[in-house]
């Protein structure tokens, strides 16, 4: 496959109220808020412009929704993928970072710092996000050149997608910065391989938000 030539387009989702609160969201089905539906529908038409030919989105509503903004312009159904869940939390989800840090210290921020340990003790470890992500686009391109796949994920998702397809050791994943909410990350491929040619650009200059996709701690 590295030897076509195809686009993976990776946008994480709108902002939704735990994003805010850098709250834990992992598989816990937060929807956007208004705010989040405002930026995709300001996204979409930027990301229209780029042609996309298929449109791939995780199970959850945040990016199934935020894949629906752009679905509508350029008339592509969305072929949803459990595979392009967030990272499951584990005993984190649900949880503020503040509240990670003060009930789980030493593993949180050894997560945080890029140790490939379960996210929450009993949650995924990156390597384990990284393989379901990187299978889901590479199933949604087989066979194919020629493509621009615009898939609809979320900030932990992308970043171990991004060092994946990089082909950097899991421990180097947190050294990719975040991506903010509604931006997008480009990899092309060549026949050397994938190549992350525009990282965590958007319509709006957006704060990362939320430490599991690369945020600060701001509480």
């Amino acid at each position: 496959m590295s030897h076509s030539h195809n686009r993976v387009i990776l946008w994480r989702h709108g902002q939704t109220d735990w994003n805010v609160e850098n709250r834990f969201q992992g598989h816990s089905d937060i929807a956007l808020n208004a705010v989040g539906q405002f930026q995709v529908k300001h996204a979409a038409p930027l990301i229209a412009q780029m042609n996309p030919t298929k449109l791939i989105s995780s199970d959850l509503g945040r990016a199934i929704n935020t894949a629906k903004a752009l679905s509508v312009l350029v008339n592509l159904e969305i072929e949803i993928d459990e595979r392009l869940r967030e990272t499951n939390g584990g005993n984190w989800e649900g949880k503020t970072g503040e509240q990670n840090r003060l009930e789980d210290f030493t593993n949180f921020v050894r997560w945080i710092d890029g140790d490939d340990i379960p996210a929450g003790s009993i949650g995924e470890r990156r390597i384990e996000v990284m393989n379901r992500g990187v299978a889901a686009i590479n199933d949604a391109l087989k066979d194919k050149t020629n493509q621009t796949l615009v898939v609809a994920t979320h900030g932990g998702t992308s970043r171990c997608i991004i060092g994946g397809m990089l082909n950097l050791p899991a421990s180097n994943f947190t050294s990719i910065g975040g991506l903010s909410n509604a931006c997008w990350s480009i990899l092309e491929s060549s026949p050397r391989g994938w190549h992350l040619v525009e990282h965590n650009a958007g319509s709006i200059p957006e704060p990362i938000l939320g430490e599991e996709s690369g945020g600060e701690n701001l509480r």
